[in-house]
């Protein structure tokens, strides 16, 4: 069987969402060029969000100390070696809100990461309330010439749990962002993060129709893991109680239900988060990596007859 996005897996794959794209294996590149966020440094909070401790996925060579050409060389040396198979890169600028400052600023960092030869594109990460159409307008110019996604961390579809979380924004802003992004022809990212506290999981499962009302070309998932070095580590230590993690079999029927209610037409790039062992307080599912839960979910898929769209 041939699914609605061209092959036979049973979703939306965002492997093959770029082979389409692209013709060949793409490889994303991390960059930290040193941004912050808004609740960061005092315009909105202080503190960040609650789960966040970005040294606990950044790549060895991402650090905001070596220039932006440095992490790319070293970036590239680094994927060389493990994935042989990769023809060409995105720069992925990953950690905090990566259009949190002035055009000017933007302008030359993001033209001088697209002259270096072997960058195809951008990857962008941000939050919804650092954007504005001036920074749109340039991006929609990048995009004529380059592959240009932003993605945004949208995290949860209430406004209850973005306000406990920390996140200083709410719902209506990540739709507001996104819609306005698609609007000028600029591919949409998002991130959600299941398990949030204060959420049951049908709450969390009503997302996929909510999402699928947004004009996202690609989306990534994250099960909530606390992470050591975080505000959330402490409220959990005081009271674990006050939180229901996923365990690995249950985040996998999870997954499947909300993928069958989500729109065929969003590629999934992620369907699990992954903290290194020495960051990670809970859930612990073992030293289990990203393309076995993948291969899990696919074998799950194929036992049940089901796909995503399903029952869309």
């Amino acid at each position: 069987m041939e699914y609605p996005w061209g092959h036979q897996r049973r979703f939306n794959a965002y492997a093959q969402y770029f082979k389409q794209t692209f013709g060949g294996r793409i490889q994303k590149l991390s960059i930290d060029a040193g941004f912050t966020c808004p609740n960061r440094d005092g315009t909105l909070g202080r503190g960040g969000c609650t789960y966040c401790n970005n040294d606990a996925f950044n790549p060895s060579y991402c650090h905001p100390g070596k220039s932006v050409e440095k992490q790319i060389q070293e970036g590239i040396e680094f994927h060389t070696n493990r994935y042989r198979r990769a023809e060409m890169y995105l720069a992925y600028f990953q950690p905090y809100s990566n259009t949190y400052a002035p055009l000017e600023k933007l302008k030359k960092l993001y033209d001088s990461t697209l002259a270096h030869k072997e960058i195809a594109g951008l990857v962008i990460g941000t939050r919804p309330d650092c954007i504005d159409d001036e920074k749109l307008k340039y991006f929609e110019e990048l995009s004529r010439n380059h592959y240009v996604i932003i993605e945004y961390g949208i995290e949860s579809c209430y406004d209850n749990t973005l306000q406990r979380i920390n996140r200083k924004h709410s719902y209506k802003q990540s739709q507001e962002a996104i819609m306005k992004t698609a609007g000028y022809g600029i591919k949409t990212g998002a991130h959600l993060i299941f398990g949030l506290p204060g959420e049951s999981r049908e709450e969390m499962l009503r997302q996929a129709e909510i999402i699928s009302s947004l004009p996202l070309d690609t989306i990534k998932f994250h099960q909530l893991q606390i992470v050591k070095g975080t505000a959330m580590s402490k409220d959990f230590e005081r009271n674990p109680s006050g939180y229901t993690l996923f365990e690995l079999q249950e985040y996998i029927e999870f997954i499947i239900r909300f993928i069958e209610h989500m729109s065929p037409s969003i590629a999934i790039e992620r369907f699990a988060g992954e903290v290194p062992p020495r960051f990670l307080v809970a859930p612990y599912w073992g030293l289990i990596r990203n393309d076995q839960i993948v291969a899990m979910i696919d074998k799950k898929l194929t036992e049940l007859d089901s796909w995503q769209g399903k029952k869309y």
